[in-house]
C-alpha cells in the first residue's frame, strides 16, 4: 500500500485528524486534503500516482523552430561543416537573436534519430593543453593524403596559425618535395607575416636529423631565425591542432564535387580556406572565426619566440630524510625541507625550473629556482 492510501485509510477509518497525520508523517497537510478530495470524487483511482509533468511548458520549443534545428543540421552537414549542438545554436542566435540551451538541441535531435549518443570520452580537463600566446608566435604545419576524381593519391599541405587556428595555407601536390615545403612557406609568409617557430612531425620533408643531416627546410628556418620544431615521434598529440583540422577539410571536400586536377583540387581549397578564417564559428576559440583572433593581437614574429613553459602540479611526501625528489631533464634532484616536515603530505607547484612547495593546508615550505647541476639544491641564504 502506498502512503496516500495509507493516510486516507487511516483519517477515514480511524478518525486520526489531519494536522496529526502530517505531523507524525513530515507531510503538508494540504497535499492531505487534495487527496482526500481526489478519494471522494474518483474513489481508489483518484489516490494513484499521477504524473508530474507539467500541463504546459511555456519555454518548450514550437514546431517552428524544432523544424529550424533541423533545417539548419541538414544544410551544415550538406556543405561539410561542423553540424553539432554548439554550433548550431551559434548560428541560430545570429539568425534570431536567441536560441535554445545546446543541451536541448541534443535532446531534439536524439529524438529525430538525427545523432548517436557516443561512449563517453576522456573528460578534456585530464588534458594538457597548449596554445601560443600570439599570433604567428607558433605555425603547425603536416601533409595529409587526398584523391582525386579518377583516384589518383595526392597529399596536402596544411598550415595553420597555433594561436588563432588561421588557416595560413592549403596547397595540394602529387608528392610533396622539400623545395614545395619552402615555396609554401614564403608564399604563406607573404601573406601574413613570418612566424617565430615552425612545428612539424620528422617528415623527410620536414627533418633530416635523424639522418644525421638537414633538409632544404631546415636551413631556410635557420638563415631567418625562426625556431624550427618537431613532435617525438609517434606522438601525433603534439601537432594536434593540424591533424584535427585535417578532419575538417576533409569533411568539406568530401561534399564538394570531385576536383579532376591538381588546378581544380587548388580552387576548392582556396574556397574552403575563405570559408574556415572568415565565416565559420571555431569551438575552441569561443565561437570567434580564427581571422577575428588573429587580427586581434599583435605579432609574433623571427627572434620572438619564448621557450614554452611547462606546467604540472605533483603531490608527495616528504620522506624520512625531511626531501623531496624530482625529475628534471632526466636528472633527479633532491629538495630540502629540513626533518621537521618528514611524512608530511604536500603539493609542489612546478613551472620549468620555478617550483613552490606547499602544505596540504596552502602553507608555504619552500620556494626555488632548480639548478640543474646539483644534486642537491642549495638551501637559500
Amino acid at each position: 500500500m502506498d502512503g496516500g492510501r495509507y493516510l486516507v485509510a487511516a483519517h477515514l477509518r480511524e478518525g486520526r485528524p489531519i494536522s496529526e497525520l502530517a505531523r507524525v508523517h513530515g507531510v503538508h497537510r494540504s497535499w492531505l486534503y487534495k487527496l482526500l478530495a481526489r478519494y471522494r470524487r474518483e474513489g481508489e483511482a483518484g489516490l494513484a500516482p499521477r504524473s508530474r509533468r507539467p500541463h504546459r511548458s511555456p519555454a518548450a520549443m514550437g514546431p517552428e523552430l524544432e523544424a529550424a534545428i533541423v533545417r539548419l543540421r541538414g544544410e551544415l552537414l550538406a556543405q561539410g561543416l561542423d553540424a553539432g549542438a554548439l554550433t548550431i545554436q551559434w548560428h541560430l542566435t545570429r539568425e534570431r537573436g536567441a536560441a535554445p540551451s545546446a543541451s536541448s538541441i541534443v535532446r531534439l535531435l536524439r529524438r529525430r534519430g538525427l545523432v548517436v549518443p557516443e561512449p563517453h570520452k576522456r573528460p578534456r580537463s585530464s588534458m594538457i593543453r597548449f596554445e601560443a600566446a600570439l599570433p604567428n608566435q607558433l605555425w603547425q604545419t603536416d601533409a595529409t593524403h587526398w584523391a582525386l576524381a579518377d583516384g589518383s593519391a595526392v597529399e596536402i599541405l596544411n598550415v595553420i596559425d597555433d594561436h588563432s587556428r588561421l588557416l595560413v595555407a592549403a596547397t595540394p601536390f602529387r608528392t610533396v618535395k622539400a623545395a614545395d615545403v619552402v615555396a609554401l612557406f614564403h608564399r604563406a609568409a607573404e601573406r601574413v607575416g613570418y612566424p617565430a617557430a615552425l612545428l612539424s612531425d620528422n617528415g623527410a620533408v620536414f627533418t633530416g636529423s635523424y639522418r644525421g643531416g638537414k633538409v632544404l627546410l631546415e636551413s631556410e628556418l635557420e638563415r631567418l631565425g625562426i625556431v624550427g620544431k618537431h613532435a617525438r615521434p609517434y606522438h601525433p598529440q603534439t601537432c594536434g591542432k593540424v591533424e584535427r583540422f585535417h578532419q575538417t577539410e576533409k569533411r568539406w571536400l568530401a561534399v564538394q564535387p570531385p576536383a579532376a586536377t591538381l588546378d581544380e583540387l587548388a580552387a576548392q581549397l582556396d574556397r574552403f580556406r575563405v570559408q574556415y578564417n572568415l565565416h565559420r564559428p571555431h569551438r575552441a576559440l569561443g565561437r570567434r572565426t580564427p581571422q577575428e583572433i588573429f587580427d586581434a593581437k599583435v605579432k609574433a614574429g623571427p627572434g620572438s619566440a619564448a621557450p614554452a613553459v611547462h606546467y604540472r602540479v605533483r603531490y608527495d611526501q616528504v620522506d624520512a630524510a625531511g626531501k623531496v625528489s624530482l625529475r628534471y631533464d632526466s636528472r633527479l634532484l633532491h629538495i630540502g625541507l629540513g626533518r621537521r616536515h618528514r611524512g608530511t603530505p604536500i603539493v609542489l607547484f612546478i613551472a620549468d625550473r620555478a617550483v613552490r612547495i606547499v602544505t596540504a593546508d596552502g602553507e608555504l615550505l619552500r620556494e626555488l629556482i632548480l639548478d640543474p647541476t646539483r644534486n642537491y639544491q642549495r638551501q637559500s641564504a
